[in-house]
């Protein structure tokens, strides 16, 4: 139960914080490219492969603190940074067939399905 309350609370701090800091970044640089977005998505890849390391390696965090900062606040500031993750993961593993695959299936796949339900809300 303590982890479950730790992913909320981290899951609500990291939502606040995405929102804040790609707000904050579009005040900045404008909306004609989604810089918000890319700068969440690369900050939060960036603090995960750190904090990954660190609570896991470096500073025996215990299983909520992982949970509260790796899966709730890194999980809702970005997805990103977990798929960033798991593909190094498969690079360091030696498998980088299974990661160049995960890339490509990832943006495929993610990109065809934004556009498909686009569409599907459109025809409504």
């Amino acid at each position: 139960m303590n982890q479950v309350l730790a992913i909320a609370g981290g899951g609500a701090a990291g939502a606040l914080l995405r929102y804040w800091v790609s707000s904050g970044v579009y005040l900045l640089a404008g909306r004609a490219f989604p810089y918000g977005t890319l700068v969440v998505n690369v900050f939060g890849s960036l603090l995960m492969g750190f904090l990954y390391i660190w609570l896991l390696e470096r500073v025996p965090a215990g299983a909520a603190m992982r949970a509260f900062v790796l899966v709730g606040l890194l999980g809702a500031f970005t997805t990103f940074s977990t798929f960033s993750i798991e593909t190094l993961n498969l690079i360091e593993a030696g498998q980088m067939g299974r990661a160049v695959l995960n890339v490509l299936l990832s943006m495929v796949l993610c990109i065809g399905a934004a556009t498909l339900g686009v569409m599907l809300a459109r025809q409504l």
